[in-house]
């Protein structure tokens, strides 16, 4: 297996452990400030990953990331 085989595996089990938080935060009921900042912030790493890795974005340089990244931030 390449190395970039297996980092795009890390990179679906965080996307996967990700999920797994997300939901297990709101099938518990959890609310409030702190929920929601956790939750959006998982969804943020895991938008920044899929953007990195899946879309192939990694290691072309700036302006590309960056406006996509901008565009899931905005």
């Amino acid at each position: 297996m390449t190395a970039t085989a297996r980092r795009l595996d890390f990179v679906f089990m965080v996307l996967l452990a990700g999920t797994g938080i997300t939901w297990w935060l709101g099938e518990t009921g959890h609310a409030g400030p702190a929920a929601v900042v956790a939750i959006l912030a998982i969804a943020a790493v895991k938008g920044v990953l899929i953007i990195r890795d899946f879309m192939a974005l990694r290691g072309i340089g700036f302006v590309w990331p960056a406006m996509v990244v901008g565009w899931l931030l905005l």
